[in-house]
């Protein structure tokens, strides 16, 4: 890699290791995946409030019945693998300085920085669901972890993985002894800045609310932790290489045979507010078999073919995508854009959902491709490179 962005070469490129093949295929399944997740957000007519009081709705004919399935297939799995991939990134960044013989975590804080910055904008001018910047403030602290001895990274990955579960469990608790919720929902956006508002309007919407729409990233802080280290840990076990079977058929029992179903019986059954233990609690189980299945998928056959390949160039250009997928979806959705969200009936909401996220699924794989005909990294990721090149020297 070049430190711009610069043309590709015609020399001969040296065929990429089963294992930064799968590396590559996972990046690009969980941001189209979060996609999967974010794309119902986009497609309601009051932006993400609306999204989260509809949650708690009990179906009522066949549509909302789909897209209660459709929501759950992808809720929380990718958001979990994506945050597992970072800690995979983490792991393969410090033993690159180890073998460098430079130190560790050293300049990383830099990174960190602009992750921090990058999240930020994205937060403000984008989406306010933005998990760059969770991911910044996570990577720092394990970061940190990571140059501490096993035993001790073993301490922290149990505190925190304890912590999560023990305020799932509270909050499982407070929902089984909660009087039920008013049927009618919370009052309508009144103006509302999804449909009817500006671009800039969005965005001072978002800096009002912003405690409120970084609640979860506030909340998921000890899972993050807990998900950064187990990425780690299982790339430092070789989950991608040869030695690391065993560890690969246990996360797909455990994730496809226990998890899945458990995961989607109390999600599409219960609903509401049961998508906060299945998000938290048993999505990341299913998400650590979609990375084991992938990884065991690629070793077996090391040759991308023409949907590995797509995928593996998105995950090439993850940090581009993430933020355009979420720009075109935006444009095509909210008010400062074509506002197609507000002019769909509910009924014909999944059919639109749909549509929406085939047609922002196509054109970043196809940006994605063409940009990477000609460029070595995308474009973030070269000014991102830049950035952190000119800060740390």
């Amino acid at each position: 890699m070049t430190d711009a962005v610069a043309p590709t070469t015609e020399a001969p490129v040296a065929p990429r290791p089963a294992r930064m093949i799968a590396l590559d295929v996972l990046r690009g399944i969980a941001i189209l995946g979060t996609l999967g997740t974010n794309v119902w957000i986009f497609t309601n007519a009051a932006g993400m409030v609306g999204y989260l009081d509809e949650l708690a709705a009990t179906p009522e004919n066949a549509w909302m019945w789909s897209e209660r399935v459709l929501q759950q297939l992808a809720q929380g799995k990718f958001l979990g693998l994506l945050t597992v991939m970072f800690g995979i990134g983490l792991a393969i960044q410090q033993g690159s300085a180890q073998r460098a013989g430079r130190p560790w975590p050293g300049r990383y804080p830099y990174r960190a920085g602009l992750l921090l910055l990058d999240g930020l904008l994205n937060f403000l001018f984008v989406a306010e669901f933005d998990v760059l910047m969770g991911y910044a403030v996570t990577g720092l602290v394990v970061a940190y972890i990571l140059a501490t001895t096993e035993r001790a990274q073993r301490r922290w990955l149990i505190i925190a993985a304890s912590v999560h579960v023990t305020m799932l469990t509270l909050i499982a608790a407070a929902l089984a002894f909660a009087p039920p919720r008013d049927s009618a929902g919370s009052a309508p956006l009144d103006p509302n800045p999804y449909a009817d508002g500006s671009f800039w309007d969005l965005v001072l919407f978002r800096l009002d609310n912003a405690l409120i729409f970084r609640l979860e990233t506030i909340f998921v802080f000890p899972m993050s932790i807990a998900l950064f280290l187990v990425g780690a840990r299982l790339f430092r076990a070789g989950v991608f290489g040869p030695e690391g079977a065993r560890i690969r058929r246990r996360l797909m029992v455990i994730g496809f045979a226990v998890a899945a179903p458990l995961d989607l019986t109390l999600g599409i059954a219960g609903g509401g507010d049961i998508i906060v233990i299945t998000r938290y609690g048993t999505a990341p189980f299913v998400a650590l078999a979609i990375l084991a299945a992938v990884a065991e998928f690629y070793l077996r056959r090391p040759r991308l073919g023409f949907a590995g390949t797509r995928l593996s160039e998105v995950g090439r250009t993850a940090l581009s995508c993430y933020i355009l997928q979420n720009l075109i979806a935006g444009a095509l959705c909210y008010g400062w854009g074509f506002g197609l969200a507000a002019r769909f009936p509910d009924s014909a909401r999944v059919p639109f959902t749909v549509a929406i996220y085939l047609v922002v699924a196509v054109a970043i794989l196809t940006v994605a491709h063409l940009w990477l005909r000609r460029f070595e990294r995308g474009p973030v990721e070269w000014l991102w490179n830049r950035t952190y090149r000119a800060l740390a020297g």
